[in-house]
């Protein structure tokens, strides 16, 4: 018997391996091809809005992704800096066939976990505790716990035109037989469905007419233990629909799945394929597009923004509608996949099963969309796998330690019933969960686990001892007003009446380290990560406080625990809505409650009363 069994090789699978064989776990990782795992199905890129801030997490908590993204990544660009710091976001075009060769590589070099070609068909249940899987290929794996990460396998079935096929992603085989399994288990199956759009020969673009998008002078790595990253990046481009593309492809959505309403499953509503641009947003006249390479060398290139499923010769002609697209060959035709997903609900908040003890779930089988929040779900579920393995108190980040808290959380009370993507506006502390201080929040945590190691921790202690340290520095360094006023004048900015210190100087708005150095050098003293950091902490300092306060009030309530068990019907005062949903959530704390749909302010009111005297919860 090994300890872990993990189904699948996409990145959820990937870093729930990772964790698990990190921990001392015997794993057995199941996939249908060694050498494909983390392959990226859609757009050849990690980070981004929200999701940047998940791969500095998993990082910092001990995971891979962010070191793979730095060493295969081809163009790098830090997302949303006109806005405030707390919503900016890391993004890295990747050499995608490069990063899934060389985390396969990676894996197949790891002794002590066992690679399997073979596909999960069955799961083995005794009285309700999972006790292995059967294979396609007839072999029965005995297993403490499993995690099941899936993918859109499970019943895929792909879309392109009125052409139909069953397949997980474009050439390669649907699960049949496993989503059967774990109903027959109870647990409850549901269906949604994504798209991708069309790859297209990198020759055959018009380059000449095209915006150019370059990545930034000095990238910034995802990986806290990367060092700095010194390549010849690969531009980005951009382009427009018009409208001839508009006109033609509204004159054949009756040849759309999706747009005649022959796909019922509900599809990601952000990242919306050009039908349902078309049919919501009737009145704008260009939809912008980006083209990203696939690879430094790969010969496609993904057209951002233009998922459809409508027919391939179609496709070909709407395609070439497009500036830039108008002697474009497609290499590999857009389509929509349906695919099955088990709603996460039926989640505890380690993300096992409720329903079956020792299963966990992670990534899109639990209705999410992305290859980040699927990587944070996979390292989450190895590190509570180990724990239920081990008997110990699963492992859980609060909403307001991590965005990877506030992903699960959302899962397992509210559910979902279209592709769950995380946004910065899903955070309620977000200018605490910035991406830039992601090892500060979870790096001690994941070194306490086992997953970081020792120098990378003492590394970022000594860096967190030089931020503050010269934070309580700067409020002592002197700004003379002779000094600085030339600058401010040269910038139509109001001049100093007198003389300040470099702290209270940065809390202006238009003031940044670029104008601090031209008064003096800190370069000997800190690295420009660490100055990003310093002037953030002092600019915002205000409303870093504000927001701490309210993690501690948010706290009072959230952390309260509800005991397991509790016969929410015995409870005076409770609606009868609120006895049914807590009676099928089954929180395990009072903030939590709060957050089920249907349940009032008025009810965890009642609840927080009941548990006071019941239970002695203050």
């Amino acid at each position: 018997m090994v300890d872990v069994v993990v189904i699948g090789g996409g990145h959820a699978g990937c870093e729930a391996a990772y964790a698990s064989f990190m921990l001392g776990l015997k794993v057995v990782f199941i996939s249908s091809d060694s050498n494909s795992f983390g392959k990226m199905s859609c757009n050849p890129a990690i980070g981004g809005l929200a999701k940047g801030h998940i791969v500095r997490e998993i990082d910092a908590l001990g995971g891979l992704m962010g070191k793979f993204a730095d060493k295969y990544g081809i163009q790098f660009r830090m997302l949303n800096m006109s806005k405030g710091p707390a919503v900016w976001g890391p993004r890295a075009q990747i050499d995608k066939d490069d990063y899934s060769k060389n985390l396969s590589l990676y894996f197949q070099k790891i002794k002590d976990i066992t690679i399997i070609e073979d596909t999960v068909i069955e799961i083995v249940i005794k009285n309700k505790i999972i006790i292995g899987v059967k294979t396609i290929k007839g072999n029965y794996y005995r297993a403490k716990t499993v995690i099941l990460s899936g993918g859109t396998f499970l019943n895929g079935y792909i879309h392109i035109g009125r052409e139909k096929f069953h397949s997980g992603r474009i050439g390669e085989s649907a699960v049949h037989g496993l989503t059967k399994s774990l109903t027959q288990a109870g647990i409850i199956s549901k269906r949604l469905k994504t798209g991708t759009p069309a790859r297209i020969k990198k020759e055959s673009v018009n380059y000449s007419v095209l915006t150019r998008q370059e990545g930034d002078i000095e990238p910034k790595p995802f990986s806290y233990s990367s060092g700095k990253i010194d390549i010849d990046q690969v531009p980005c481009y951009i382009t427009r629909t018009t409208k001839q593309t508009h006109d033609y492809i509204r004159k054949n959505f009756h040849h759309s799945p999706m747009a005649s309403g022959e796909i019922l499953s509900i599809g990601p509503r952000y990242c919306p394929s050009i039908e349902t641009k078309l049919k919501n947003f009737k009145d704008k006249e260009s939809h912008q597009l980006f083209i990203e390479p696939e690879g430094r060398i790969h010969p496609n290139i993904y057209l951002n923004g233009f998922s459809n499923c409508l027919p391939r010769e179609i496709q070909d002609k709407a395609v070439r509608t497009i500036p830039g697209l108008e002697d474009a060959v497609i290499d590999i035709p857009a389509y929509a996949i349906e695919y099955d997903f088990f709603p996460p609900t039926q989640l505890k908040n380690s993300l096992e099963s409720k329903i079956v003890d020792n299963l966990f779930f992670a990534g899109q089988v639990n209705g999410t969309s992305g290859y980040e929040e699927a990587a944070a779900q996979g390292l989450m579920a190895g590190i509570n796998a180990w724990k239920k393995i081990n008997k110990l108190a699963p492992f859980i980040l609060k909403r307001s330690e991590a965005y990877i808290g506030v992903l699960i959380d959302d899962l397992i009370t509210k559910g979902t019933d279209e592709p769950y993507r995380m946004f910065t506006s899903r955070a309620e502390f977000r200018l605490l969960l910035r991406q830039d201080n992601a090892d500060e929040r979870l790096m001690k945590k994941g070194f306490d686990l086992g997953l970081v190691e020792k120098h990378v921790y003492e590394s970022a202690v000594q860096k967190w001892k030089r931020i503050y340290s010269g934070i309580e520095s700067f409020k002592k360094e002197p700004v003379k007003k002779e000094d600085a006023n030339p600058f401010l004048r040269s910038m139509n900015k109001s001049p100093l009446k007198e003389n300040t210190n470099l702290f209270s100087f940065l809390k202006r708005p238009e003031i940044n380290w670029s104008f601090i150095q031209e008064l003096k050098d800190f370069s000997t003293r800190f690295s420009n990560e660490e100055l990003l950091r310093i002037e953030i902490l002092i600019k915002y300092d205000g409303y870093i406080k504000k927001q701490q306060e309210e993690v501690e009030s948010f706290d009072a309530i959230e952390n309260i625990k509800i005991p397991e068990g509790i016969e929410y019907s015995t409870v005076p005062g409770l609606t009868n809505e609120a006895v049914e949903k807590l009676t099928f959530f089954k929180p395990s704390v009072l903030g939590q409650a709060g957050r089920i749909s249907g349940i009032n302010p008025s009810d965890v009111h009642v609840l927080h009363i009941f548990l006071k005297y019941k239970y002695g919860k203050k």
